[in-house]
């Protein structure tokens, strides 16, 4: 009785010793195999890839979406953030279009420019240089035949008395400044547009704000996803004015400078022709 309470004692305190889910290994030194386990091969773990695993992929898709770009600008906003926009792209597109119509113009003045100075002067008379000038429009061609209708000094009695000289210089004169009129067309609209434009998105953005302060008082609460629309609007406004008034400033200050080239090659033109047409009338009166 005393052996078998022993080995009673010693069970009961193996068996505390040892866990429930802990394998014991048995008499032959080997650990026993549960039924319900999956069989391992080559005694190592199947261990699922991690290519197999599933993606979360609307993290990726959230970050994709901007719930604040311009296409949101123009569908969420009122008449007046449109009004604004429309006024804006208006501004732009006619803006482009004076500054590619003006370069095309200077492009063709100045050609005409050369060809004057290079043909011109090889004739052997007015009337002649004059043929060389070809071209429809020409401006040069013009100014000739306004000097030689001018030297003729034929346009009725009141203009009989004045000087052939000073009737040449006046005439010559008013083609000048007719032509300056031409080259600053458009001009001024340049730059309105520059000094404009920026204002026009100031009040955009002064209105976006305004809105802004209108959800943070409805919402009660300054959060970010009741005044990010609002602001949003405001800083493409913003934008969208600096992007009209810059091309705008520049392209007037560009067109300036090549005006002012090509009046210079008129008026150097002009002199010569001036000398050559008072030349020719003095020798006539001879």
């Amino acid at each position: 009785m005393a052996g078998e309470n022993i080995q009673l004692a010693q069970n009961t305190d193996a068996e505390l010793a040892a866990p429930a889910d802990l394998a014991i290994p048995g008499a032959d030194g080997t650990l026993p195999v549960d039924p319900g386990a999956a069989p391992m091969e080559g005694g190592t773990m199947d261990i699922a890839p991690m290519d197999d695993l599933p993606v979360d992929t609307s993290l990726a898709a959230n970050e994709a979406e901007n719930p604040y770009g311009l296409a949101e600008l123009w569908g969420q906003g009122d008449f007046v953030a449109r009004g604004t926009l429309i006024i804006l792209v208006l501004m732009s597109l006619y803006s482009w279009f004076i500054i590619l119509t003006k370069l095309w113009e200077q492009q063709r003045l100045l050609k005409q420019a050369r060809e004057a100075s290079r043909d011109f002067w090889t004739g052997n008379s007015l009337n002649e240089g004059m043929q060389k000038l070809s071209g429809k429009g020409n401006v040069f061609r013009s100014m000739v035949e306004s000097g030689i209708k001018a030297s003729q000094h034929s346009e009725g009695k009141l203009t009989e008395h004045v000087p052939v000289a000073e009737w040449i210089s006046a005439k010559l004169q008013q083609n000048v400044d007719r032509m300056n009129n031409d080259l600053q067309r458009g001009l001024s609209f340049l730059a309105s547009v520059g000094s404009t434009a920026p204002f026009v998105g100031l009040f955009g953005t002064v209105w976006g704000i305004y809105h802004a302060l209108i959800a943070i008082g409805v919402a009660g609460q300054a959060s970010i996803d009741k005044v990010a629309g609002p602001v949003g609007e405001a800083l493409i406004m913003t934008a969208i004015g600096l992007a009209v008034a810059v091309p705008a400033v520049l392209g007037y200050n560009w067109l300036l400078r090549r005006n002012k080239a090509i009046l210079d090659q008129l008026r150097y033109f002009t002199n010569d022709l001036y000398a050559a047409l008072i030349g020719g009338s003095a020798g006539a009166r001879k």
